[in-house]
């Protein structure tokens, strides 16, 4: 008996909400049945095993699936949007830039020195993706091309708002369904309440903690040094 009905498994019901998340991948046979015929393979000649319990077993099975969850999910953690960089081209902020980044959100976000600084602070939060989604949406509002807008909205979805992604970002249900409403027919401007929503977290939650992180006062510190020796 499978180990996933013996504890009474169902899947979550966002699988089967009935909303868009772009091109629909090729099903691939799942890791139980996989699984599941290897009793048959293993009882070739040259390939004996001892017999294994049902527990056994299944901890098998649960292995084998987390190695294939994890290697997909590496494969996906590769961006789809070559256009964003991984570091904005920026000349070196002075120390009264450094100071202004602390006055507020905006002036830290409108100096690309600033965001930099402030993605590298995202990382070691693992939030990164909130500030990814964010130049994919203001590099998306820069095109008027109606092809490119409507590939890079996709790929904007299926990175960032598809339930599927790793690098999902935090989102209200309204919001979703606003998105998936606009996705039939998508615009520069698809995605703007949730790059709302994003700038907001990212102001209320990250800017404080990053006002008092390590990585901005030792620039700060390192700056205001070699002002001084200057």
């Amino acid at each position: 008996m499978c180990f996933r009905k013996r504890n009474g498994y169902s899947p979550p019901d966002h699988f089967n909400a009935k909303i868009y998340t772009g091109p629909v991948p090729a099903e691939r046979e799942p890791p139980m049945a996989r699984n599941e015929s290897s009793p048959n393979r293993a009882q070739q000649p040259g390939n004996q095993r001892p017999n294994t319990c049902c527990f056994c077993w299944c901890c098998c099975c649960s292995c084998s699936w987390n190695e294939d969850e994890n290697r997909t999910r590496r494969k996906s953690q590769e961006t789809k949007l070559e256009t964003i960089p991984n570091c904005e081209a920026f000349t070196k902020p002075t120390t009264e830039e450094m100071r202004m980044w602390a006055q507020s959100f905006d002036k830290l976000m409108k100096n690309p020195a600033g965001r930099n600084v402030f993605r590298e602070f995202l990382r070691t939060e693992y939030s990164e993706e909130n500030m990814l989604f964010w130049l994919a949406c203001e590099d998306l509002k820069k095109e008027i091309n109606k092809a490119v807008i409507e590939e890079k909205a996709r790929m904007i979805y299926e990175d960032y708002i598809s339930i599927l992604s790793p690098k999902e970002v935090s989102l209200d249900s309204r919001v979703r369904e606003v998105i998936n409403r606009k996705m039939l027919d998508p615009t520069s401007h698809t995605f703007e309440d949730a790059q709302l929503q994003i700038y907001t977290l990212m102001h209320r939650d990250s800017y404080p903690r990053f006002l008092n992180s390590t990585i901005y006062k030792s620039l700060l510190q390192s700056g205001s040094r070699s002002s001084s020796e200057s």
